[in-house]
């Protein structure tokens, strides 16, 4: 996914695994030695705890380029391919942006928004 962390920056990339089992999130952790696993808050007594393996703007693309080949859901490949081949060559380092670069990252978020 694309996610706003500021709401001065375009959105970044995110990649987000959420599961019941602790286990799972920490192998895929430990196998590819990035990102992090949050606790999320269990509102009811009855539900089981829940975690999420969370990966962030580099890391999460690093993590696209291993796993695209293996996505069988059509719209997130070709999201994952989006985001791999384009993202950073329309990204400035410093977040700012000519009024020629700033049409570029808003047509590439809309072109990544509008994917079904």
């Amino acid at each position: 996914m694309l996610i706003r962390f500021h709401n001065n920056q375009f959105p970044a990339p995110c990649v987000s695994i959420s599961s019941t089992t602790l286990e799972l999130l920490e192998f895929i952790k430990e196998k590819t030695d990035m990102g992090k696993i949050i606790n999320k808050k269990v509102y009811k007594n009855y539900h089981k705890k829940s975690y999420s393996y969370i990966l962030t703007h580099d890391n999460a693309i690093r993590l696209l380029e291993i796993i695209e080949p293996y996505l069988v859901i059509k719209s997130k490949k070709m999201r994952a391919k989006l985001i791999i081949n384009e993202y950073k060559s329309i990204t400035s380092r410093n977040g700012r942006y000519s009024e020629k670069a700033l049409k570029l990252k808003e047509e590439f978020y809309n072109k990544f928004i509008n994917i079904t």
